[in-house]
């Protein structure tokens, strides 16, 4: 069996097969996904693609910003070629993806359109991608900057009714990754994306960590391919700060390659891990509070290097039963959902409520999982030391880019960072460092001492 890193290895378009890819981990891998055109010039091919993947009306979406960049002259290419289609504009400068933006093009969506094209990449297509799997239609996607892994993911990530979500919706059957138009993208973007494919290292770390703990489902021809996502990007980031093609091209295929990968699992986790919860708790802190917060991708940079500096602390931990036990059974959860509401307002709730579901906090399943961590922390400690790098690469990364490395650069505190870090346990039911930690009876140590000498 050739294995699926060694398909990748000779371009994205062998993944892309209808039968899917058999795997040593005993699955069948498949994604929606038909066809990637890469290239100086690419958004010539759009009508081409529309009418290959059978759209005869289409429904264009973009913002004031795509629409000037690619959507005008997209709708262009689509009227040379006799296609019909309707333009949906934004009117606002900075669309969010919420259930209000949805509810938008959904009011304006016309019932004869047989076909969705976003263009735009991350709101716009988490959007376009949600509003064609509510409109039962076929979705092809024009990227407009290399910022972000879910251009050919399965979901959307959304806030819904206040909550940061990903939601199942429509892959893409193809993308119109145009090199010039990426190039030339806004330098935060690009730096964005970078931050974005940064965030694979501890997420497959998490991943592996979940794996040996929970049983959580792995598989590490997944993760292998998100390791060469990495190396490909950091070996040219030196290019990316020049705004080099070649450069940009890595960064972009390593983005799609992402989206394929949570394709191929049936999950996001190949993808983020704890680095992204900050990010995710960032963003509904703005939307209830209106504090700061920076494009999703230059969250998770600076996510990723907090959460590297968590682990460096994790290191250090020796597991202790009696401590994880006691910490457990003194636990105070309606204390702890308080703090939850207050921190995240209207969301907070909603995330209690969530958490009052899956039973994040029964007690016997802790002692279940404080057994496996205290069995095989040796084993946990080999994941550590061989998936994550060491703080000062990631920083160096981002600084070779001109990228944040850290919450203040955005105007965001280190106070805010640590319950940030704490409540990134109950943003989604997976698990991670911050869990680990409560876990190991440790999370409020640990987690109040980090970066006490930055305030």
């Amino acid at each position: 069996m050739t294995s699926i890193v060694d398909i990748a290895r000779q371009g994205l378009g062998g993944l892309l097969r209808k039968e899917g890819l058999s795997c040593s981990c005993g699955k069948r891998h498949h994604t929606e996904l038909r066809e990637v055109v890469m290239q100086a010039g690419a958004l010539q091919e759009t009508p081409r693609l529309v009418e290959k993947y059978g759209g005869s009306r289409v429904f264009l979406i973009a913002d004031q910003n795509t629409y000037q960049v690619a959507g005008q002259k997209a709708a262009a290419l689509l009227g040379e070629a006799g296609i019909d289609h309707e333009v949906f504009i934004f009117a606002d400068d900075y669309v969010q993806p919420t259930d209000a933006s949805l509810e938008q093009v959904l009011a304006k969506f016309s019932g004869d359109c047989d076909m969705i094209l976003g263009v735009g990449s991350g709101t716009i297509n988490d959007i376009s991608k949600l509003a064609a799997k509510e409109r039962g239609v076929s979705y092809i996607c024009v990227a407009t900057a290399p910022s972000m892994d879910g251009f050919v993911s399965n979901t959307s990530s959304m806030v819904m009714k206040g909550i940061k979500v990903s939601i199942e919706s429509t892959v893409p059957l193809a993308v119109v990754a145009d090199l010039d138009i990426l190039a030339a993208a806004p330098e935060r973007l690009l730096q964005a994306g970078f931050g974005d494919i940064l965030a694979k290292y501890t997420s497959i770390a998490e991943w592996r960590i979940s794996n040996l703990i929970t049983g959580e489902y792995y598989c590490e021809q997944i993760a292998e391919l998100m390791r060469m996502a990495v190396r490909n990007c950091v070996a040219n980031v030196e290019g990316l700060a020049k705004r080099e093609p070649e450069a940009v091209k890595y960064v972009m295929e390593s983005l799609i390659l992402s989206g394929i990968a949570m394709a191929f699992a049936g999950f996001t986790r190949p993808a983020s891990g704890v680095e992204h919860y900050f990010s995710h708790t960032w963003d509904m802190r703005y939307l209830e509070f209106h504090t700061p917060k920076d494009f999703h991708g230059i969250q998770c940079g600076i996510g990723t290097v907090l959460t590297l500096e968590v682990y460096d602390q994790i290191k250090k931990l020796t597991p202790s039963r009696e401590k994880g036990l006691s910490y457990v059974e003194s636990f105070d959860l309606a204390k702890w959902h308080q703090f939850v509401q207050e921190y995240l307002g209207r969301s907070g709730a909603g995330l209690v409520e969530q958490e009052r579901k899956e039973r994040k906090y029964d007690q016997a399943a802790h002692r279940q999982r404080l057994e496996v961590i205290v069995q095989k922390w040796g084993q946990i400690l080999e994941i550590i030391q061989t998936e994550l790098p060491s703080v000062a690469q990631v920083r160096g990364y981002l600084q070779a880019v001109g990228a944040p490395v850290s919450p203040t650069e955005i105007g965001i505190s280190y106070a805010d960072a640590r319950r940030a870090f704490k409540v990134s346990k109950d943003i989604r039911n997976k698990y991670n460092a911050s869990w680990l930690l409560w876990d190991l009876g440790c999370l409020d140590e640990v987690a109040d001492s980090l970066w006490q000498d930055r305030e």
